[in-house]
């Protein structure tokens, strides 16, 4: 300790010693007299508090103190006096006040390093003859027909009975009528307050309100009276509508803003102040060059379900910063009805998944259509190019059984809807394509019909040993009504037929242009056709590749047999015009196709005898696959 310390300590000693003298006259730091003075009647309690215990006058918390109550007409020191007087450190109780009490009290607080002086003014009055309430009032103003309040000026002496663990109780009086809590329009609350319900211009008068409890064994009490004067402008507690305790998003660097909208209901001006508070700090700001601010106070077009004012005050953050987020921004209305806020908490954005998550399928959907459209259009050169470059993933069908690759059915000479060019076609293009160029094998009738065979057992027995059947057919195959009718009845008509003309017919090969050929080429026909489309709609054991020479319209449709049309519809046809030009110019290439087969077998195939023309694309797809997988 050093020596000014010994002899600051010495002194603070010798000077509580000395002051059971009387009044010391000191040198201490003079604070005067207090502004506020304290105004009381014979036979209340008053209670005079000192400001000195302040961190301005001294270091509250780490120097030790001492206060001293005088009496500055008699200069000495006041001390407990029995049923009078009670010295509370800084606060001195008068218990049962007398008229000659009246005058200063002078505080001295001391330190070990210093001194500090303050004086007190306590008026005793004589209450008014034939009046119940105090000589002094406080003005307090009521706000006509609307729900108001009045507080009790004794809040410093309920504070100060709480801090001691007393217990108190308040009694309110109109002139000299005590106040029934809830009875008419009164009703007490807590914080002493009064609320008046509807407050009428017949509510003007004096509220005397009186606080009771026992303080040094001694029951006391002290009031204070409110002149009330009922006012036909009037405001109310504000209402805070935005922001709303939520929470709220926003982007790194973005401009952001949020309003702070208050309701105060009222009549005339109110007097309510809007401010933003951040980390228990106000944000003062209004010029936009900061950062932070906020907008000068409007007053927004009044709607008026219910007479009021609304306040409006932007925040405005100029430029989103990381410290700006996880932060509660509160709006807070000030007014002396009340001071309610609502807050927002500003937190970054979630991140905008729905710009990828959009591309992403997007992209998808794009891929999926593409790859349809790919698909759609190039589905035969795929499947194809499949065959060729992944054969091990197809079954070999040398394996099943079968003797033929495909059964070729046209109409035969003599038949109904015969054509030279159909039976070229039938007889030479086809196997220079696909026998010779491709490697399948072919069944054609008029080619490989076995002398000396019946019709019934070379068709049954041809289409079994094949695995597809090619149905070559032309606009006016099935438009004869022979053939129509013909193909109308059931197979067994058709087999009976044939049996019956078997006996006529002994082969195949051997051709008249009697009644009886006729018959023989139209049952063959027939009996292809209807072999084909049972074992194709109804066994499912047999695959029928429709193979459309010309083009028909849906008048000739009309006129195909059902069954025909149902295969068309189902799976459609192998078109043999839609790769050549318009007019059936396909008629040409029989008759070029007819000419190398004629003398011209060495010759280079022209464009639509190769097997990449578009058209023999489609009939590779059609026909069975030549894999190497073990059945």
């Amino acid at each position: 300790m050093d020596l000014r310390s010994a002899l600051g300590s010495l002194l603070f000693v010798f000077t509580l010693c000395g002051i059971c003298s009387g009044f010391v006259q000191e040198n201490c730091t003079d604070y005067k007299i207090q502004f506020g003075r304290v105004y009381s009647v014979p036979g209340d309690v008053a209670m005079l508090n000192s400001t000195l215990v302040c961190p301005k006058v001294f270091n509250i918390t780490g120097d030790p103190y001492n206060i001293t109550w005088y009496n500055s007409k008699t200069g000495k020191e006041m001390r407990d006096q029995t049923g009078r007087i009670l010295v509370r450190g800084e606060t001195l109780w008068f218990l049962n006040i007398l008229l000659d009490d009246g005058g200063e009290y002078v505080t001295i607080l001391r330190t070990p390093t210093g001194c500090y002086r303050q004086a007190t003014q306590l008026v005793v009055e004589e209450p008014v003859a034939g009046e119940c309430a105090r000589p002094r009032k406080a003005g307090q103003t009521l706000m006509n027909g609307v729900d108001d309040i009045l507080s009790c000026p004794l809040k410093d002496y309920i504070s100060k009975l709480d801090s001691y663990n007393i217990t108190s109780s308040i009694k309110w009086y109109r002139g000299c009528d005590p106040i029934v809590d809830g009875t008419g329009q009164y009703t007490y609350m807590d914080n002493a307050k009064l609320k008046i319900d509807g407050v009428e211009p017949q509510n003007n008068g004096f509220y005397t309100c009186t606080l009771k409890f026992t303080l040094g064994d001694i029951a006391g009490s002290v009031s204070e009276t409110i002149d009330a004067w009922v006012r036909e402008e009037y405001y109310l507690v504000p209402e805070v509508h935005e922001p709303a305790n939520e929470i709220i998003k926003a982007e790194m660097g973005s401009n952001f803003t949020k309003r702070c909208l208050v309701f105060v209901p009222c009549v005339g001006a109110p007097v309510t102040d809007v401010v933003w508070i951040v980390k228990d700090g106000f944000i003062f700001e209004t010029h936009p060059s900061e950062r932070v601010y906020t907008s000068e106070k409007r007053l927004p077009p009044q709607v008026r379900p219910r007479n009021g004012v609304w306040i409006e005050s932007m925040l405005i953050i100029s430029e989103v910063q990381e410290e700006d987020f996880h932060t509660n921004y509160t709006c807070r209305a000030y007014s002396p009805r009340g001071c309610p806020q609502q807050y927002f908490t500003l937190l970054p954005a979630d991140p905008n998944i729905i710009l990828p998550i959009g591309s992403v399928l997007g992209g998808v959907t794009a891929l999926f259509i593409i790859g349809v459209a790919i698909y759609y259009l190039f589905k035969v050169d795929i499947v194809l190019w499949l065959r060729t470059a992944f054969p091990a993933l197809y079954t070999n069908k040398d394996l099943d059984g079968k003797l033929y690759d495909a059964y070729v059915a046209y109409p035969p000479p003599c038949a109904v809807g015969y054509s030279k060019e159909v039976e070229t076609f039938a007889i030479h293009t086809l196997p220079q394509v696909l026998e010779k160029a491709c490697g399948y094998k072919l069944f054609i009738a008029s080619r490989d019909c076995l002398p000396g065979q019946a019709i019934v057992d070379s068709v049954e027995e041809n289409i079994q040993a094949s695995r597809r059947l090619l149905l070559l057919y032309t606009a006016s195959t099935f438009t004869s009504k022979r053939h129509t009718s013909s193909m109308s009845s059931n197979n067994n008509n058709i087999i009976s037929k044939s049996s019956n003309t078997s006996d006529k017919t002994d082969s195949c090969s051997n051709m008249s242009f009697d009644d009886s050929e006729d018959l023989y080429q139209d049952t063959r026909q027939q009996l292809e056709c209807v072999a084909a489309m049972h074992r194709a709609l109804l066994e499912g054991s047999l695959k029928v590749v429709l193979v459309e020479l010309e083009e028909i319209t849906p008048a000739q449709l009309a006129l195909f047999p059902e069954s025909v049309r149902h295969l068309r519809k189902k799976q459609g046809a192998v078109c043999w015009w839609k790769n050549m030009k318009p007019k059936q110019r396909w008629r040409t290439y029989m008759r070029r196709g007819d000419d190398e087969e004629k003398g011209g077998q060495d010759m280079p195939l022209s464009p639509p005898l190769s097997p990449s023309f578009r058209f023999w694309k489609e009939m590779r797809y059609h026909m069975p696959v030549r894999g190497k997988r073990a059945m």
